[in-house]
Parts: structure tokens; C-alpha cells; sequence
């Protein structure tokens, strides 16, 4: 404890969200109640009755004139069996979440409140009702007390120096190990998909794979990821590899590999991202295979980039993308689900009053938002996991990735998030020239992901009204990592609908759905833009020598240590 208090910062850190503002929001909810008396009484009585039903239930259980409930539970919290066995634990879960139930019920009801006031209030209450669960507690917690006693509390001792090492990692703020960060090393175990880096700048370097096949597709593969996480969710491991599979496909795959930015690039905007990234890989890619034009892949952030990018290129008369993909992408941010929590007006206000002293955003604020859009999973079950049973976590490549974040520069929160300018024609300008989506008739083949808490799916699919082009739409049945690494051993499947009706759930509807991996369909729908076979090409073979091996330099600077 001594070593851990020697190594902290004179100042306390704190994350994305600002909840300088939040009294006003919860003092809007209590003035709309005290107008609404009923909504009190109605969650009031409707608390109590459900308090006498889990009494009655609880005697009963108690008098052997009741069985416990069958079947697993409903909620992962309360996994372990002394949750329904155990009367007493069960008495307590069931209190805690008809407590929950009403308080949540209360607020929903309330009405007249501020969109945005109440979208806060709903989110931060739910944040305060995940955080009091009885798992997360040591004497209500059936599991973590029996692991108490079976170890004469050595599991808590294990807890808290797991507890300490994480506040160390995080410079003073909790950074949760997730998984064994120690047990993946880059181009060891995790990103070795054997490729070279061909060009840099800086703000990214390019990767270009080497290929598993006599013969490829002449026309290459471009995938840009997001700028706010590492390239490597798609090449996390072989067995799992998206460049692996689409070079063994005979694809000529191009990734970029964006840097991990500092103060030295705060003044880049989201015009240098276009620029130096999707536009200056499209020349490169030119001058390493003699193909002026690629297929073109978007992962979330990313695939916004693209979609600017491609509406840039229209505007110029330029066709160099053959096809567009995107990857759980908005470019209609209507409704962003509760990532708006953290963009309206005075969110956004303190977000780029900080980015401005530092020059960019912490890469660890966004994991935290990221990560309170579900507690429960990824947050407060780790809480559990680390410190109250003092278990180590077991290498998980997905949750490698997911930990190695990077920071963020600042631009176009407000303009793209908050305004919601991409989908008006010429609401952006980037190099001089006003974004219009509706320019783009480049064919577009749309992956949405059901369990989805930062791309709503209903979101992702508004861009089939945006695009000119034909448009292909698949929905996949995972979140927003599982679902896009989903390689043909996948157990998730997919639903797909070439009709496409103004309403997602029309879609839906309409939709059939797949059993396993949706990855051979997108192949499949990008094979009509190939343009033929080549011989294979080796990265550096072209007139561009290779500078380092992948998965190159930039990928290995960590936001935090390890």
C-alpha cells in the first residue's frame, strides 16, 4: 500500500463524462415529480406490493410450502446457484431488484423533463443501481463468501493487490485488468499475419499482407479502422483472423494502422485524417500494385472516415473505390443511444476545454465511457472477478484489443455527434470541398450488429437512405466486436434482406435468417468488383520497398502500461 500511495500524482484524473451539471438534472426530475405526485404514490404502491409478494414467497420458501424457481437465472449477476438455493441470498436479490424495478419505473414515468436532462438521469441511475447490487458486495455476496471462508480471506488480500496494481496501471484512476495483458505479445501471439509496413506518416503507417495463394484479386483490399483503437481486431489470432481469411480468399489486403496521437499532433483535424490516411493509402496502394482503384472496408469510426471519404471522392468525379463496406458505422447520428450522455451541450463544452489543455483526449476517458454503456458486463463483473474473489483473468485476444485503446485528438464531436451535419448535404467541409452522402453511388454493403451499445443497429441502417448507390445490408447477431469478428467457426449467425424499406423493422421482418459467420456472403458480394486475377504480390515486391515488418511500430505504443 505504501509503494502503490509513493507512485501517485498530485492530481486525480477524471473521466469522460462531466457530471459537474448533473444536480440541475436530478433537481429537473424532483420539481416534475412534485408536480406529478401520482407518479410517487403509483411507484410507491407498486413497490410495496411487489415487497409483500417476495415476503410471502419468502415464507413460503422458508415453511417448505415453495420450491425454488427452475431453470437459469434471467440475470448474469446472479449466476451462482446460493442466489435461488439459499433463501436468504434469494430474499436479498429479489428485494434489490424490485428496488431497482420501482426507481427506474419512477423516473420513466416522470413527465416534462428536457430530453437530454432525462436521458442523463435515466443513465446515471442505472449506473448508481448496477453499482449497489449485492453482488458487488462482500457480505452480500454468496459466491465471494464462501471463497472467503474456503480461503481464510485470502482471496480479499489478492483482491486488493490486484485493486492496487490496477490504480497503478491507471496513473491513480482504475484501469480493470480485463484479461491477462502479460500473455499477448504483438507479432508474437497476436497480430501475425505475416505482411510489411510500405509507407508511413504521421499519422499512419500501411500494412501490406503477404499472400497465401499462386494467384489474387486484382483489385486490392483497403480496411481502415477506427482512430480511437488498434488495427489488429482484425488479425487478433489466426483462428479468428479477418486478414488471414480474406488473404487466404485471395484478397491483396492493405490495412492502416493509425498512430497513438500526443500534444504534437492536437491541431489535426478530421480533413488530415482523410488526407493522410484513406487518400494517401489509395496513392500508395496505386504505386505498390499499379491498381488505381480498391474495395474499401470501414470499421465504426472508421467507416464514418470512409463514407466522408468516398463522398469526397464523388465530389471530385473520382471512382477509386470500387466498393465500400462498413462495419457497424453511423453517418446518421440521430440517435446514438447513451453515448449521448456524454455530447450535449455542456458534455461537449467540458470534453473540448480538457482536449485543449492537453491536445488530445485520454484514451483511458473513452474506455471508461465505453465501458459504463454496460457496467454490469464490463465493468462491475470484473469488480467481482479480481477484487472480491481475487481471481487472475485468463488470456482473452478480443479483450486484449478492447484494453489497448488509444487516445484521441479533437475534432468534429460537435459537428458530426451533436449536430448531426454529415447527413446534410454540404453541412462538412473537408479540403475545400462540401460532403455530400447522397453523391455517393459507390455499391455499399452495410454490416449492422444486434447487441450493439455504441452503433444502435436502427442507426446504422438510416444510411441506406443517405447512399445512391445499391446497397446490401446484413445483420449480424453478436455486439460490436463479436459480431464483426466472426470468423466460419462462428456460433453467432446473421439475418439478411435485399428488399430494403425505409423502417429497420420492416427489414427485420422481412429478413431470413443464417446460421454461422456472414463472412463468406460479404465475400461472395464483393467477388462481382475483383476486375480478375493476378499473380500473387509480395509486399515490398512492388516499386515501394518495405520499411519494417508488420504489425509495424505505431500498433505498439500503449496509452497505458502494461
Amino acid at each position: 500500500m505504501q509503494r502503490f500511495v509513493s507512485h501517485q500524482p498530485d492530481a486525480v484524473k477524471f473521466g469522460m463524462g462531466d457530471t459537474s451539471t448533473l444536480g440541475f438534472d436530478f433537481f429537473e426530475l424532483m420539481t416534475k415529480m412534485m408536480a406529478d405526485p401520482v407518479v410517487v404514490a403509483r411507484a410507491q404502491i407498486d413497490l410495496f406490493y411487489d415487497t409483500l409478494g417476495i415476503w410471502q414467497k419468502t415464507a413460503e420458501r422458508m415453511l417448505m410450502l415453495r420450491a425454488r424457481e427452475a431453470g437459469p437465472p434471467k440475470d448474469k449477476r446472479f449466476k451462482h446457484p446460493d442466489w435461488s438455493e439459499n433463501v436468504i441470498f434469494d430474499f436479498v436479490k429479489d428485494s434489490y431488484l424490485v428496488a431497482a424495478k420501482s426507481l427506474l419505473s419512477a423516473i420513466s414515468e416522470t413527465k416534462g423533463m428536457d430530453e437530454a436532462s432525462a436521458r442523463k438521469v435515466d443513465f446515471y441511475t442505472r449506473q448508481f443501481i448496477d453499482a449497489l447490487s449485492p453482488s458487488n458486495f462482500v457480505a452480500t455476496n454468496p459466491e465471494v463468501l464462501t471463497a472467503t471462508l474456503e480461503s481464510g480471506g485470502q482471496n480479499l488480500l489478492r483482491g486488493l493487490e490486484n485493486l492496487l496494481v490496477d490504480l497503478e496501471r491507471g496513473d491513480g484512476r482504475l484501469a480493470i485488468t480485463m484479461t491477462d495483458i502479460k500473455a499477448f505479445r504483438l507479432g508474437e501471439n497476436i497480430a501475425t499475419a505475416p505482411g510489411k509496413i510500405i509507407y508511413q506518416n504521421e499519422l499512419m503507417q500501411l500494412i501490406q499482407y503477404a499472400p497465401s495463394t499462386n494467384e489474387c484479386r486484382r483489385r486490392p483490399l483497403l480496411i481502415v479502422p477506427p482512430w480511437i483503437n488498434k488495427f489488429y481486431v482484425f488479425d487478433l489470432q489466426p483462428k479468428n483472423s479477418f486478414v488471414k481469411w480474406a488473404v487466404d480468399q485471395g484478397h491483396t489486403v492493405f490495412v492502416i494502422s493509425w498512430v497513438n496521437p500526443d500534444e504534437r499532433l492536437a491541431e489535426m483535424s478530421f480533413e488530415n485524417y482523410m488526407l493522410e490516411g484513406p487518400l494517401a493509402a489509395l496513392h500508395t496502394i496505386e504505386s505498390a500494385t499499379g491498381e488505381r482503384s480498391v474495395n474499401a472496408i470501414g470499421y465504426c469510426l472508421g467507416g464514418t472516415l470512409l463514407a466522408s471519404t468516398a463522398a469526397f471522392l464523388a465530389a471530385k468525379g473520382d471512382d477509386r473505390i470500387a466498393s465500400a463496406t462498413y462495419f457497424v458505422t453511423l453517418v446518421d447520428f440521430t440517435e446514438v443511444g447513451d453515448m449521448a450522455v456524454f455530447i450535449d451541450e455542456e458534455q461537449l463544452a467540458s470534453l473540448e476545454r480538457r482536449m485543449r489543455e492537453r491536445g488530445y483526449l485520454e484514451a483511458q476517458d473513452m474506455a471508461t465511457a465505453f465501458n459504463m454503456l454496460r457496467a454490469n458486463d464490463l465493468i462491475w463483473s470484473f469488480v467481482v472477478n479480481n477484487y472480491l474473489l481475487g481471481k487472475e483473468q485468463m488470456p482473452f485476444d478480443l479483450l486484449f484489443w478492447n484494453s489497448d485503446s488509444t487516445r484521441m485528438h479533437s475534432f468534429y464531436l460537435r459537428k458530426m455527434y451533436q449536430r448531426n451535419l454529415l447527413t446534410k448535404p454540404g453541412g462538412i467541409t473537408l479540403a475545400d470541398t462540401p460532403i455530400d452522402l447522397s453523391k455517393v453511388r459507390t455499391p455499399a454493403f452495410i454490416l449492422a450488429t444486434r447487441e450493439v451499445h455504441i452503433a444502435p443497429w436502427k442507426s446504422t441502417y438510416a444510411a441506406t437512405c443517405l447512399y445512391s448507390g445499391p446497397v446490401k445490408v446484413v445483420l449480424s447477431a453478436a455486439g460490436h466486436m463479436a459480431g464483426v469478428i466472426s470468423p466460419p467457426s462462428s456460433k453467432y449467425g446473421h439475418w439478411a434482406n435485399d428488399n430494403l424499406p425505409p423502417s429497420p423493422d420492416e427489414w427485420l421482418a422481412g429478413a431470413t435468417p443464417h446460421q454461422g459467420s456472414w463472412w463468406p456472403l460479404w465475400d461472395e458480394w464483393v467477388t462481382q468488383f475483383d476486375a480478375g486475377r493476378v499473380p500473387a504480390r509480395e509486399p515490398g515486391g512492388g516499386k515501394l520497398p518495405a520499411i519494417e515488418n508488420a504489425p509495424g511500430l505505431y500498433v505498439r505504443v500503449r496509452s497505458m502500461a502494461s
